[in-house]
């Protein structure tokens, strides 16, 4: 549930940006690629753990995750916004994000980390799917829900009685990670990274999986 980056039309297979980089990663490497679909906690601690040779979920690079793992050139960046409920709207700005306020994430991201860290929230609901943060906006069981700004485009396309607030709460980027020490993965990932970036692909590529 993270467009255009992963997500699945069928409830099965698993399509978006990050698989088109997937599969070509594979095919350069002369490999069959493996879809494994996971929680984005579950699949960084494969690739620690050497369970997955990559994982691509729009990973953000920190400081802490550099400890425990290795990561490629960057290759997407990530604004991370706000979406509230329209009628509601208990948060009327970015500025307006306090400690108090009731916030939905996606556990184990950036935007998780900055709530419990930088912004000091007292509750936060950390959801697995987005999916399940929308309906709780909706049914104003929290005030907002903090995430990249590209997968909020397309759930306010698909609930529209939510809303984008302008502004954003902080930039990153994004970029594959493997097991650490694995010098040989990385370069090779680090290749065709390099070439789809300097063809355009990447752009092309979010522009297939972005809803018209």
């Amino acid at each position: 549930g993270f467009a255009p980056y992963e997500y699945t039309e069928d409830g099965a297979t698993v399509i978006g940006v990050d698989v088109d980089i997937a599969n070509e990663i594979a095919k350069a490497m002369g490999r069959e690629l493996e879809i494994q679909n996971m929680d984005f906690d579950s699949a960084l601690l494969a690739v620690q753990q050497g369970k997955a040779d990559f994982a691509a979920a729009g990973i953000s690079v920190d400081p802490d995750r550099q400890k425990v793992m290795d990561f490629s050139v960057e290759y997407a960046t990530s604004r991370q916004v706000v979406v509230v409920n329209k009628e509601a709207k208990r948060v009327d700005s970015v500025d307006a994000l306090t400690a108090d306020t009731v916030v939905g994430v996606q556990g184990g991201t950036v935007a998780d980390f900055y709530c419990q860290d930088d912004l000091g929230t007292k509750d936060l609901k950390q959801y697995k799917k987005f999916m399940e943060a929308a309906m709780d906006l909706k049914n104003d069981r929290i005030d907002c829900v903090i995430m990249d700004a590209l997968p909020a485009e397309e759930m306010v396309k698909a609930n529209d009685d939510l809303e984008i607030l302008e502004g954003e709460v902080f930039t990153d980027k994004y970029a594959i990670a493997v097991q650490k020490g694995d010098t040989e993965m990385l370069e090779q990932i680090n290749e065709v990274l390099q070439k789809l970036i300097d063809e355009g692909k990447i752009e092309e590529f979010t522009v297939n999986h972005t809803t018209k």
